[in-house]
Parts: C-alpha cells; sequence; structure tokens
C-alpha cells in the first residue's frame, strides 16, 4: 500500500495480520529487506518512510538497504515498556491511520518534523532521512497543544531516557514553539488569536552540538535567516532577549541570568527549554560553576538540577514565562518543581520515556544484566573453584587477598581489573575488538594512583593496549603536580577524541566524564567510589549507548563494583526503570541441580540435546527461533 498526497507518494505500508502468523517484525521487514531498492518506489527519498503494520506492532525506516535496512519501533508503548497498549474499540495499532494518518496530522508531520539531514554539499545517498518516532511526535505535539490551551507560566517535566532521540525533540519543540498561537483570549500571556504566545524560545543546553544541530535544522525548516541567537556570554544573552531574537542557545550557567532578563521584560513571553540531560560535569564548564559557588573538589556537590532549582526559588518567578526541563533522572525536587501535580498530591512527568522503553526497543541496553559487586565476583569465582567440573588453573589468590583480609591496596584492585578486563573483553575480542573500559575513583588523587597501577601493571604485560586519565585541574601527590594534560601527553580537550582511538582501551576517571559523555565501545566499568542517587544511573549509564555496527549487545556489558552494594545500585534505578531486576551474585551450581532434576525427570535424550547444540552452534535453531 501507498499514501499518496498531491500524487506523490509519502508512505510505503506492508500490512500483515499476527492472527495468521504473519508479522510485522519479522515478515514485514522481511519484505522490505527482500525488495529491490533500485526500483524507483523504493529508491532513497522518493518517499519519507517505510513502515510495516500489523494488529500489535508498527515499524518503520526511511531508507531501504537490502539486509542492512535499519528498523525503528513507532510504538506507543505499554506499561512504560514495549508495544502498544490493549485498544477496547479496535486493533492496538489503530493510532496509525485514526491519528498519525489523518491528513492534518501527515501534512504537520511533513511541514514540521521529517529532515534531511547532512552537509549541502554531499550526495544524497549520505545524508540521513529523519522521521519522528511515535514518543517525539506525541510529546513534541502535547507540549503544543498544552500551551495552546492553557497559555504561558506552566511547567513541564519531559523525563526522557537516553536513546530517545531528545536532540531532535528539542529541536521540533523549539521551532513549533515560536509559532504556537492561543486557542483563546482569556488565557494568560495571550495577546491576539493571530500573535504568537512566545516571543522567544530559550534553550539551555551545554552541547554544542544540540547548538549546531538546531540553527542546522531549523534553517531547514524556516525561511527567514538568523533566528537562532548563541548566547554563550551574558551580554549576548542581555541583547538576545531584548532584541526578541525568535530562539536563543545559552548554557546552564547562564540560567540565573534568563531568569533575571525574563522578570524585568514583563511585558514579553519566553519558553524556557531546559536540557539537562548532558550537562557540564564532563568537562571545564562544570568546573567553574563548581568553584563559583564555593565548591571543593567533588563537583557531584553541585549537580546542575539543584543550580536551576535554587536560581529559581532564589527569585519571585514571572508568569510572563514557561519552563520545559528535559532530563532521563530527575530528582525529587526537579520533579516537585517542573512536574504535573497528581490529586494524591504526588507529582509526574508531563510525559515519559521510560528506561525500561528505551531497552526493550534496542535503543540502549541494560546495564545492570552483568552488574556485580566484587564481593558477588568473588563468590562467583570461589564456587567455581570448588567445582570439580570447573577447570580451576587459573587459582584466584588475589581475589580471596582482597575479601577476606582488611589489607586493601589500589595496586591490588588494579590488577584484579586489568585481568579482568584483558581476559574478558579485550582476549575476547568484544565489539571486534575494540571494546572499551572505565575505571570510576572516589577523587583525582586515586584517580592518580590507579592510573599509575594500571600502567605498571600493563607493561608487565607488554603494553597490549593503552591507558588515559581524566580529572579536572592540578593536583599535588607525594609533593608532585599532576594535571591531565601532563599525564596523558596532550591537551584535555583532545581526551574525548584521543580515547576514541584503538590504541586506548581504558579510561580512568575522577568526577568526569561520568554524564554526557557518549563513547559506544564502552563494555566495561570498574567502580571504586560511592555512586548514589541520580549520579549511580548516570554514571553507569555510560554503557547503554548502542553500537549495532560492532554489534554490540547487553551480554558485552560488565561492571564490577569494589565500593557500592547491589541493594543500593537496585534502589537508584527503581525509580527511573520501573522493573529493575538486579540478582545477587550468580551460583553457578544451580545449572548442575537444574540437570540433575531433568535428567531424574527424563525430559530429554542426549541425541537430542547433541542436536540442538550443534543447531544453535550453526545458528540454524537462532533463525528458527526468530521466525
Amino acid at each position: 500500500m501507498v499514501l499518496f498526497v498531491n500524487g506523490l507518494p509519502i508512505v510505503t505500508l506492508e500490512l500483515k495480520n499476527a492472527w495468521t502468523g504473519q508479522t510485522a517484525r519479522y515478515h514485514g521487514q522481511k519484505q522490505y529487506r527482500d525488495r529491490d531498492a533500485s526500483q524507483t518506489l523504493m529508491q532513497f527519498g522518493r518517499t519519507l518512510v517505510h513502515m510495516t503494520a500489523d494488529t500489535d506492532e508498527v515499524w518503520m525506516a526511511t531508507k531501504l538497504a537490502g539486509g542492512a535496512t535499519w528498523f525503528l519501533p513507532f510504538n506507543k508503548g505499554h506499561n512504560e515498556g514495549a508495544g502498544n497498549p490493549p485498544n477496547p474499540a479496535g486493533h492496538k495499532t489503530a493510532y496509525l491511520w485514526e491519528e498519525v494518518f489523518q491528513p492534518k496530522s501527515l501534512a504537520g508531520i511533513i511541514q514540521h518534523f521529517v529532515l534531511l539531514e547532512g552537509k549541502q554539499t554531499e550526495p544524497l545517498a549520505k545524508k540521513t532521512l529523519i522521521f519522528p518516532r511515535y514518543q517525539q511526535l506525541d510529546v513534541v505535539r502535547k507540549l503544543l497543544d498544552h500551551a495552546a490551551g492553557h497559555g504561558v507560566g506552566h511547567s513541564y517535566l519531559i523525563q526522557h531516557s537516553a536513546g530517545s532521540g531528545k536532540s531532535n525533540s528539542i529541536t521540533w519543540a523549539a521551532y513549533q514553539l515560536i509559532e504556537t498561537y492561543p486557542g483563546r483570549l482569556d488565557l494568560p500571556g495571550a495577546r491576539a488569536l493571530d500573535a504568537p504566545l512566545f516571543d522567544s524560545v530559550i534553550v539551555v543546553t551545554d552541547r554544542r552540538l544540540l547548538d549546531k544541530q538546531l540553527r542546522d535544522n531549523i534553517r531547514d525548516f524556516s525561511e527567514v535567516k538568523n533566528i537562532v541567537a548563541p548566547a554563550m556570554r551574558s551580554a549576548d544573552l542581555k541583547a538576545a532577549l531584548e532584541n526578541g531574537k525568535k530562539i536563543i542557545i545559552t548554557t546552564i550557567q547562564k540560567f540565573p541570568f534568563i531568569i533575571d532578563g525574563i522578570a524585568d521584560l514583563s511585558d514579553k513571553r519566553f519558553a524556557v527549554i531546559i536540557d539537562e540531560a548532558h550537562s557540564g560535569q564532563s568537562g571545564l564548564a562544570h568546573d567553574k560553576m563548581n568553584q563559583a559557588m564555593g565548591g571543593g573538589e567533588d563537583p557531584d556537590a553541585v549537580d546542575p538540577q539543584d543550580k536551576i532549582i535554587a536560581a529559581m526559588q532564589a527569585r519571585k518567578m514571572r508568569g510572563n514565562a514557561s519552563y520545559l526541563a528535559f532530563t532521563a533522572t530527575p530528582k525529587a525536587t526537579t520533579l516537585e518543581k517542573f512536574g504535573t501535580k497528581q490529586p494524591d498530591g504526588r507529582f509526574k512527568p508531563f510525559h515519559l520515556y521510560s528506561m525500561k522503553q528505551a531497552i526493550e526497543e534496542g535503543f540502549i541496553l541494560d546495564v545492570l544484566a552483568n552488574y556485580t559487586t566484587y564481593k558477588g565476583y568473588y563468590e562467583i569465582q570461589k564456587s567455581i573453584e570448588h567445582n570439580p567440573l570447573f577447570d580451576t588453573a587459573k587459582a584466584q589468590k588475589k581475589l580471596r587477598a582482597y575479601v577476606e583480609r582488611s589489607q586493601q591496596t589500589i595496586n591490588t584492585k588494579a590488577e584484579i581489573m586489568v585481568e579482568n578486563f584483558v581476559d574478558n573483553v579485550v582476549n575476547a575480542k568484544k565489539l571486534r575488538g575494540k571494546a572499551k573500559g572505565m575505571i570510576v575513583t572516589q577523587d583525582i588523587e586515586m584517580a592518580i594512583r590507579y592510573y599509575k597501577a594500571v600502567q605498571a601493571d600493563l607493561a608487565k604485560r607488554g603494553n597490549p593496549f593503552k591507558a588515559l586519565i581524566a580529572f579536572s585541574g592540578e593536583k599535588e601527590v607525594e609533593g608532585i603536580k599532576y594535571t591531565e594534560a601532563d599525564m596523558n601527553g596532550f591537551p584535555e580537550d583532545k581526551t574525548r577524541t584521543e580515547f576514541d582511538k584503538d590504541e586506548y582501551r581504558l579510561l580512568v576517571v575522577a568526577n568526569k566524564y561520568l554524564t554526557g559523555f557518549d563513547q559506544p565501545k564502552l563494555c566495561a566499568m570498574y567502580v571504586d567510589k560511592k555512586l548514589q542517587s541520580v549520579l549511580a544511573v548516570q554514571a553507569l549509564s555510560r554503557l547503554n549507548r548502542s553500537a549495532p555496527k560492532l554489534g554490540k549487545r547487553t551480554e558485552d556489558l560488565f561492571v564490577l563494583d569494589f565500593f557500592n552494594s547491589t541493594d543500593d545500585i537496585k534502589a537508584a534505578f527503581d525509580p527511573f526503570f520501573t522493573v529493575t531486576t538486579l540478582s545477587e551474585a550468580t551460583d553457578v551450581n544451580v545449572l548442575h541441580e537444574l540437570k540433575e532434576t531433568l535428567d531424574e525427570v527424563g525430559v530429554h535424550e542426549w541425541s537430542e540435546v547433541r542436536s540442538s547444540a550443534r543447531a544453535f552452534s550453526t545458528g540454524r535453531m537462532r533463525k528458527s527461533s526468530a521466525r
């Protein structure tokens, strides 16, 4: 099926009936992958999106490339996870034709959402066609509808997990908010039905990439030039506000000035979008903010959410601005300030795309699937040693030394970390030999000592790879002054790009790169630092970025924690995950007990086991189960 608008093909559709065994997830996608992509209708850019739908799910792709075609779910989500909710009035996927494909809706998507990303000089084949995922379309439209129906002066909390596509959601919201009109004249902030509600939209972010993305995308949408004004200095911010620039981009450090500026311009109306998710904790911006607020060495003491809330509480908030906060991990204070109050007094996000849904839809990986405390790791090793069916050639003497005696040294722990990383990541050729690890330390002095211990251990092994260190400022240890640049041998602002090179496999950090650091090759994390609440989620989530081209899977992730308990980490993830499942140490003897039970019952023959094993190892079983 093809949807046309004025004779132009917009959407192709493969419709399947799950009740007859035909599914969009498998059969619909397979038919698209098997099609000849050189056919005119199937060529890239001839239509906006290729969709396949059955009675339960919808999937989409914007570029057909045979077996490499990448399909994304276009589903509402159910129970804060993947899929679609039951529909008492019909099929679960009825929203596709009852909402999305309605003429006004489809025209709005074409006009305000579809993007062709890439340099103007690039050929079409190298560009990327962006069609909004359902939660992106839904959150932007709900924000616009609420503003048009309720006016200026409201706060919105958008809790969207990593993997939700927040950058595009913010871009679409910013651009369309400047074109939002009041539904009635009696609404707060309304001046005329044909006058936009907001004079300016202010985007507060520490991401340079988002700055560029906003300008590039809005340039594609708008015929009016220079409507986006970056304002990184206070003077630029003041001028942009007073001159009525339509979209102003500034940093979290300037947030107090924004509130003051809005108060001074009481005759104007503003929408303030706060992109907290990738805050300045990963670089100098946060260090300067910490120093300005009287903070010490540990920047965890000043969280950007706390700074924003403090600035709002210290000033009388005017009713001439609406605030939209985008974050994956809202604190209780953030939820109370920006959330929607419920009849029972609790506060909920205005819109939710949960970590659970992002994991189930495959946009991020479950970092807790292979999380273990050091005690748990030791117990696994110990149970293996005591089981005669396992090879005990590698005696774990240093593990016993760590757990059973109080003499704990950084050298011992570093040796354990490096050995685990080499044996289970490097030698296992994870991510096609490109996998990386991070060592999270309590403070800068510990990071320096860990880095030296790691370097010494690698030297004993013949330097199979290199390690880097990341911390801010200068630190004196035993009479010697250290900086990140001196220890790494290149400027501090090069650490991120240098670490991406294959020669560097381990990164030792102290209060840096725990948030806002997207490195898809990260697979292993070794923690020797107290992590709690939001910081625990943000830090461990450095591993959850997917890397399909490298075959990254949940099974490739590993976290070894020397400091925190399983209960602490579970408690930290629960508010953002809903169904966090975090078990204690694995007892390998359970497998043998299960085998003995199955042998006694006689539910299988060994010839069947061998046949199944051969089928699985050759991939035949996995292919058949996928069907």
